[in-house]
């Protein structure tokens, strides 16, 4: 079954496509099409407050661009969410309807918790003796989702307002890293035995720069290097170095330093990176749906 969703984030806007099938129970996404395009819709909400009317095209003129590649490619479902940027631009609604007249696309504003559960609902991974927890972290432009989980599958989740568009932008108070710190010491009986599971656009370039790619994971001091290294080297010389794209090439750091900071707190040894965004949880939630829409015919 070929599915389609567009996540539209404080970043970039991203259309997948991808072949769902289930194997052993489990459902399986293999990634067909993955378009990515920096928008940055966060760069004017986390300093102007809105979306501006240069940015509302450009965002407009892409959509138009995926609604015919959705239209040529048919796919049996499709799904279009927005996150962080929309949900707190002044004119977000009035984006919307522009979207929705001029690209003929419905989107769905979705909250930080939403986010969280989407993507916490598309990787599994059990717990031992030595792992107690499981501690799921999305970062983005605009906001971080964290999900904890324990045993008996109950999550405790929060969004917190640090993004890497934000902290570029000087828009995060020590306030809010005290907030997450807070938020993160009622499992503090659990630190060194709660596994971390990242997700996001930076984590992704981080482990094949840094990590075990063959076994998704970036161990703990390697994360710590790479935060080291990169933060010492100019926006240019990141693009130079490591071949990355302007758009990853300056938010690559702030994320560093979110994910750094987590792993830090929580006394984590490594990261396990499965490589899976909300894009690809939306498609899996759209499939589990429809599965379950046909049994009940």
């Amino acid at each position: 079954m070929i599915l389609s969703s567009v996540d539209i984030g404080s970043n970039a806007v991203r259309l997948l496509f991808a072949n769902v099938h289930e194997s052993n129970g489990e459902v399986v996404i293999e990634k067909d099409t993955l378009i990515r395009i920096p928008v940055r819709l966060g760069q004017d909400v986390y300093t102007k407050g809105k979306i501006s009317k240069v940015k509302a095209k450009a965002l407009v003129k892409t959509l138009k661009a995926f609604s015919m590649l959705v239209d040529v490619h048919k796919p049996e479902g499709f799904v279009a969410c927005a996150t962080a940027a929309m949900r707190e631009a002044e004119n977000g609604e009035d984006v919307l309807k522009m979207i929705r007249k001029e690209a003929g696309m419905e989107v769905s504003v979705i909250d930080g918790l939403e986010e969280a559960r989407v993507i916490r609902s598309i990787t599994h991974y059990p717990l031992s003796e030595k792992i107690k927890k499981t501690l799921y972290i999305d970062v983005g432009g605009g906001s971080t989702e964290i999900s904890v989980v324990n045993d008996d599958n109950e999550p405790v989740a929060k969004s917190f307002p640090i993004g890497t568009l934000r902290l570029l932008s000087g828009k995060v108070d020590d306030i809010e890293w005290m907030v997450l710190n807070n938020w993160l010491n009622q499992f503090k009986e659990a630190f060194g035995k709660i596994q971390m599971v990242a997700s996001g656009g930076n984590i992704n370039k981080l482990i094949k720069l840094y990590g075990r790619t063959d076994e998704n994971i970036l161990i703990g001091t390697n994360l710590e290097y790479a935060f080291k290294q990169l933060s010492s080297l100019s926006v240019e010389e990141r693009m130079e170095t490591f071949n990355l794209r302007p758009d990853r090439a300056d938010v690559i750091v702030p994320a560093t330093k979110i994910y750094l900071t987590v792993l830090k707190k929580i006394q984590a040894e490594a990261v396990l990176v499965p490589k899976m965004g909300l894009a690809d949880g939306l498609i899996v939630q759209m499939y589990r749906d429809l599965k379950r829409k046909s049994k009940k015919k």
